[in-house]
């Protein structure tokens, strides 16, 4: 348990000093992305906190998720043009999407366009960097 008091202690003041309210919404929705290896869509976090917060609606979930991008606490994963997935990870780092299980990987990789800030004038803010292909997890299984 003093754990996580001391968890929830240190979200709280990572919240407060991007200028946020740090609800018990928004802590528990922001300590799921940190645990979260998955990349998870705004609907699996609702999902996955709702048995623990009765009262969480989709509405706070996606708006919650859009103020953590704002603030920069989470970045936003496109691979796909049907989802957005949400990562805890703000650098730039590129991704893997496996086409049979569906997983989103982080590679253990520097992201080389990652520090550009501009290109031929351009302004740059962000970088997004992905492989499609099947995992190796999938590949063993035959």
């Amino acid at each position: 348990m003093k754990s996580q008091k001391a968890g929830f202690h240190s979200l709280r003041r990572l919240l407060e000093e991007k200028n946020i309210r740090p609800s018990f919404q928004r802590m528990k929705i922001l300590d799921y992305l940190r645990k979260s290896k998955d990349h998870p869509t705004a609907e699996m976090i609702y999902r996955s906190l709702l048995s623990e917060i009765p009262t969480l609606s989709r509405t706070t979930v996606f708006s919650t998720l859009k103020l953590f991008y704002r603030k920069g606490l989470i970045s936003q994963v496109f691979i796909d043009e049907s989802e957005m997935r949400y990562d805890p990870i703000t650098k730039p780092h590129p991704h893997f999407k496996c086409l049979k299980c569906g997983r989103i990987f982080d590679l253990d990789m520097e992201c080389p366009y990652g520090s550009l800030k501009s290109v031929n004038g351009h302004k740059i803010y962000e970088c997004h960097m992905y492989f499609v292909g099947i995992c190796k997890d999938c590949l063993n299984k035959g």
